[in-house]
């Protein structure tokens, strides 16, 4: 029998890879070789590891540079309408493989490492993942700047370079702990900082209302420096680019008013401007009203703005004499896409530049910014909508308040011509919303000065028409639109799963990864023996890798032929781990009740992090470890039932993880998850999905036929329906023995033996407010987890289901998803177009 073939071996034969040709390997060698020695100065004579990496790290960015020149140049040349995505967070995770996949050297860099006698994956290891986001808001930004590349598309990221990402999580005792995730300790080769682009921003102050117009005066000035990292697009030869601002204080800063005595202090007091870009806040799907974060989302808005003005008025035919000085051409040049509300304030502030600075008529003005601007909604749960004090804007941007009143104004006096007499619905629609303290409401900002208002899945975007903001839907049908999210097919197949995409190849041929629409052509092989062998084949080959990872920093054993049953995103209620975690209790309970029946093995996997202030959160991942405590070290269960908490889950982690899922939990209460995008990757990398008609679910069950798809629980109909009867949680808990047992269990101490008492803020919540009904929900849970133990012990089944799965997962490539955008919100038409190569001839 021949031996099996090695890692190195089994990769120079996967073809999505790229070709090792001789020539391109002896140059990246040579590349490598001078980058290791300019980096490695006089006075050290070893390389480390991290020497390495950063050495291959900029002979990768060698080859992105020419690319990304060329393409800006195109760009200014050619005058495309460009777009402008927004966005308070980028979760980028790490950059060189991505690279290397989108510029296919792949396997070069693999062969001439390995020659050099390097491990790439090591290698690859010692990059930090670049933690700017929270979750699926922040993914998704990145999703889209690698599906605008691919498509052609002039597009720019905008957002914030913050020195502390989301916080490194840590389980000390069962806990989470956080560390500050300090990435930018050892540098970043990817990032150029551009000094000659840098802005002021302003704040505070106050304004004048004079004879030649109105003035924001005595204001405090940030700068705002851009650092540039480079956006490939999948073998076209575009780069784009992804531009973030890190605030820097003014030289004078503190200096101007001269106290004796007091320069120390004010050379000190730098910090303070410059703490504008420190941290992100690590809240997902919830709205924290402090005036830091409100700097922060001005910041943004302000710099980002002067930018696209400046760029508007320079760019026309490479003409450098003439400058575009009518701006009423604005929104036929310029798209700007809103990520949530948090960058809601470039409407305000584009008013301010249009009326203020370039002294518009404002009923002009207005027109320029709806026509430009375009916002795209994350969430209807109300604790996540923003709504800030009126009296902290007041002393922030006074002048952005005024703006604000003045489209409210008008905004209301449209209304009260459409329905007179109707008062009640003026003052639900206003911007401004009354009470003990006054507060604006961010999200009507962004839909009465947006032309397109979006959900991200059509259930999402049928619940916004008909409940939080119907009354805009009832004024405004026209603006409403959804765009279903998706998830780019280099990051999430190509490169995390590059077993599976080639066997894909292998029977499709390769251009499915730029039109996933072509994995419908999997149906044709779905009772193909070899196919179905090879898909399982790859999948085990992924379970055992991540069991070694694992086992490796972990140091937990697992048994590779469970069932790998995972939960990964935030930790949330509305999420449900508890559903999750009721569920691991009664398999539990049932097999130390019946020790003898053959049970399917399942190892449950549970990660995310929970916002360091959400106590219910954090309380959440104590159970689960605690759970884990117990079932793993119970000799009646042996290795039938394993429980491990998936510690710092990150980008990273998922690339790892994903592909080696079995079966996915998509359990959120119907109505509260937007989309999701964490299912989309499961399916697409061949998981099973157990989950609610709720968020992307829906299509995707649609897609791939809802009996290819594990759905129970309740739909929105019926959590309406039991909201409007009351949801009595008791009744549930004294109808179902084995959910009465295990909610006795944990508030009896079963999980927590040297605290009986540890969990009874989870069960009191469970019992008396639980806004999301688990209890609900658990027997059809409990029923359809039964029905995928059936299918499980059917391989052959359960992987012509998974064939079926993946063959209709095309619909959720970020290509389409970004199509959709181009062509019906920003009115430009993406291309599939090759750019020449940097070295091509012009």
């Amino acid at each position: 029998m021949s031996k099996p073939l090695t890692d190195q071996e089994k990769k120079k034969q996967i073809s999505v890879r790229g070709l090792a040709g001789v020539e391109n390997v002896a140059e990246l060698k040579v590349n490598f070789n001078r980058h290791l020695h300019f980096t490695l100065v006089k006075d050290r004579n070893v390389a480390t590891k991290r020497d390495y990496y950063f050495a291959l790290a900029n002979t990768v960015r060698d080859h992105l540079v020419g690319r990304w020149i060329r393409t800006q140049q195109h760009y200014y040349e050619t005058d495309p309408k460009r777009v402008y995505y927004l966005s308070l967070e980028f979760y980028m995770g790490r950059t060189l493989q991505n690279t290397m996949v989108n510029l296919a050297l792949e396997n070069a860099c693999d062969e001439a490492t390995y020659q050099l006698g390097l491990d790439m994956e090591e290698l690859q290891d010692i990059e930090e993942d670049a933690g700017l986001g929270n979750g699926g808001l922040g993914r998704l930004a990145a999703c889209f700047l690698d599906s605008m590349a691919s498509l052609g598309l002039a597009a720019y990221g905008y957002g914030i370079r913050y020195e502390f990402g989301i916080f490194n999580q840590k389980i000390v005792d069962g806990r989470q702990v956080e560390e500050a995730d300090d990435w930018l300790r050892y540098g970043n080769p990817w990032e150029k900082a551009r000094p000659e682009y840098m802005r002021p921003v302003h704040f505070y102050g106050r304004v004048e209302h004079t004879a030649e117009g109105i003035k924001w005066v005595d204001t405090q000035v940030v700068l705002a420096l851009p650092y540039d990292t480079p956006v490939p697009g999948y073998r076209n030869n575009i780069v784009n680019t992804m531009r973030l601002w890190s605030a820097k204080a003014p030289c004078d800063f503190n200096l101007q008013d001269f106290n004796v005595g007091g320069y120390i202090q004010a050379v000190l007091d730098r910090n303070l401007a410059e703490n504008i870009s420190r941290v992100l806040y690590p809240n997902d799907n919830f709205f924290e009203g402090k005036e830091l974060r409100l700097k922060q989302e001005y910041f943004v808005v302000a710099a980002t703005l002067q930018d696209i003005i400046r760029r508007f008025k320079a760019s026309k035919f490479g003409s450098t004499e003439f400058v575009r000085m009518d701006l009423s051409a604005l929104p036929k040049k310029v798209a700007i896409q809103l990520n949530d509300t948090h960058p809601a304030l470039a409407i305000p502030e584009l008013m301010r530049i249009l009326v203020d600075v370039e002294k518009l008529a404002w009923e002009k003005a207005w027109d320029i910014v709806v026509r430009t601007c375009a916002y795209t909604n994350h969430t209807v749960l109300p604790e996540a909508l923003e709504r800030w004090p009126v009296d902290l804007f007041h002393n922030l941007l006074p002048r952005h308040l005024e703006i604000i009143y003045e489209i409210n104004r008008r905004h209301l006096e449209r209304i009260t011509k459409l329905y007179p007499d109707d008062a009640d619905r003026v003052r639900r629609m206003s911007l401004i919303e009354e009470g003990d303290v006054k507060k604006i409401n961010m999200a009507h900002l962004c839909i009465v000065g947006s032309h397109a208002v979006n959900g991200v899945a059509r259930i999402h975007s049928e619940i916004i028409k008909s409940t939080v903001f119907k009354d805009f839907y009832d004024m405004d049908p026209h603006k409403f639109q959804n765009k279903t999210n998706g998830i780019t097919p280099r990051r999430w197949l190509l490169m995390c799963n590059p077993g599976l995409a080639d066997i894909i190849a292998e029977r499709i041929g390769e251009d499915y990864i730029r039109d996933l629409d072509q994995l419908k052509g999997l149906l044709d092989f779905v009772d193909d023996d070899a196919f179905i062998r090879d898909v399982a084949k790859v999948k085990q080959e992924n379970k055992i890798k991540f069991a070694a990872h694992l086992e490796e920093h972990y140091r937990v054993k697992i048994n590779a032929s469970s069932m790998f049953d995972v939960q990964v995103k935030r930790i949330h209620e509305y999420k449900r781990q508890l559903l999750n975690c009721l569920h691991i209790i009664t398999l539990y309970n049932r097999i130390r009740k019946e020790p003898n029946k053959p049970w399917t093995p399942r190892t449950v996997m549970i990660g995310g992090k929970a916002a360091p202030g959400y106590h219910i959160a954090k309380l959440i991942i104590k159970l689960i470890t605690s759970i884990g405590d117990v079932v793993n070290n119970d000799p009646v269960v042996g290795d039938r039932l394993k429980v491990i908490f998936l510690e710092n889950y990150r980008v990273t982690l998922a690339e790892k993880v994903i592909p080696a899922a079995d079966l996915s939990e998509q359990i959120s209460t119907a109505g509260t998850e937007a989309s999701g995008t964490g299912n989309m990757k499961f399916m697409l990398n061949g998981a099973l999905t157990i989950g609610t008609m709720d968020g992307a679910n829906v299509e995707m069950a649609e897609e791939a036929g809802e009996e290819n798809f594990f759905i129970f629980g309740m739909r929105v109909d019926d959590v309406e329906a039991l909201e409007k009867k009351g949801y009595d949680a008791l009744a549930y808990y004294n109808r179902i023995p084995e959910l009465k047992q295990a909610m006795s269990q944990i508030a009896g101490g079963l999980f927590s033996p040297q605290q009986v008492d540890l969990f009874k803020d989870l069960v009191n919540m469970l019992m008396h407010h639980d806004r999301f009904k688990v209890f609900a929900d658990y027997e059809a849970y409990m029923e359809c987890q039964e029905k995928v133990n059936v299918l499980y012990k059917n391989p052959k089944e359960w992987t012509k289901m998974v064939i079926r799965n993946i063959a209709a997962s095309g619909k959720f490539s970020s290509d389409r998803t970004i199509s959709q955008y181009a062509r019906e919100i920003w009115n430009i038409e993406p291309s599939l177009e090759k750019l020449g190569a940097p070295d091509d001839p012009r």
